[in-house]
């Protein structure tokens, strides 16, 4: 198993490489919205070394018998994660990276490998219980993300739902069922992560021949022409969401340039900020570093020591 230094590092620049590389729609090194900044980024992601320890020892500790998987707390130490980030910046840059992170963090704790983890983490969202979701809810009104529908059934916003997710016995995995067509990031704890490793795949195959910023790059576009970001779904609406994938294809075919599509991307503000495929990124980014990479120059290269 990698030190437990090591998992928490990677898992705290892989969004940091990630949010650094301007991608067409994303707050970047180049580019900043009105209300997140890429400062926002550096403040959250950086708070997390504590909160991401703590799940990697809950790893340790469940795979030593000294906790049950019903007593790991995942929705709690998603919430304290959230709490670290907004202590130190007034925004949500990354409540979608944390609630892929910790499942993850773990099962990497308990000592499955990159490839392994993510099955384990499903597991482990299988085998929550309804105070994770109640936890989960807590994590959400503190990160405040944009887009939350009101007045459906377990409203985040509504105290009642506390006592209904409790009394219906839902947990995280339901809870991911009856959130999934909204949010990506709830498929993946139920999906076993298939997108991240998917975009891992992509990253890997990628770096083989270019740099690790154009890597990020080109994999940001395969993701966003093959899936509806859910986040530009919330904000702006499917048929938006659906244009954005579109014009992802064009660039991929060579039918529209890259900074066409980062003007098209801009022409709304954040609207078309693609949120939901630059998490699941992010996340892929982080296990990507775990499999022994180093930086060469501007290429990410496995390293032969």
């Amino acid at each position: 198993m990698a030190r437990k230094e090591n998992i928490v590092r990677a898992f705290i620049l892989g969004p940091l490489i990630e949010v650094t590389v301007p991608k067409p729609g994303n707050v970047s090194r180049a580019r900043d919205f009105e209300d997140l900044t890429i400062y926002h980024f550096l403040f959250a992601n950086t708070s997390l070394i504590s909160p991401y320890l703590k799940a990697v020892e809950r790893g340790i500790l469940l795979k030593r018998g000294k906790i049950k998987e019903d007593e790991v707390g995942i929705g709690k130490l998603m919430r304290e994660a959230v709490s670290w980030a907004k202590k130190y910046q007034d925004a949500n840059p990354n409540f979608g990276i944390i609630a892929l992170s910790v499942p993850l963090l773990i099962a990497l704790g308990e000592g499955y490998d990159v490839h392994s983890c993510g099955r384990r983490a499903m597991e482990l969202i299988t085998n929550s219980t309804p105070f994770d979701s109640v936890e989960l809810y807590k994590a959400i009104r503190i990160a405040n993300p944009k887009g939350v529908k009101r007045g459906v059934k377990y409203d985040v916003y509504d105290d009642s739902s506390f006592n209904e997710l409790v009394r219906d016995n839902i947990n995280l995995a339901k809870l991911a069922e009856l959130s999934c067509a909204r949010e990506l990031i709830f498929c993946e704890w139920i999906n076993g992560y298939s997108k991240v490793y998917e975009a891992l795949s992509l990253l890997e195959r990628e770096l083989s021949s270019l740099s690790l910023e154009d890597s990020v790059v080109r994999v940001f576009l395969y993701m966003l022409a093959k899936y509806r970001d859910t986040l530009i779904e919330r904000k702006a609406g499917v048929e938006e969401a659906e244009l954005v994938r579109q014009k992802a294809n064009l660039v991929l075919a060579g039918k529209m340039s890259l900074d066409e599509f980062h003007k098209f991307m801009r022409e709304k503000g954040d609207l078309r900020n693609p949120g939901s495929i630059a998490d699941i990124l992010a996340v892929s980014l982080s296990l990507l570093l775990l499999k022994d990479y180093r930086l060469i120059g501007t290429r990410l290269v496995m390293s032969s020591i």
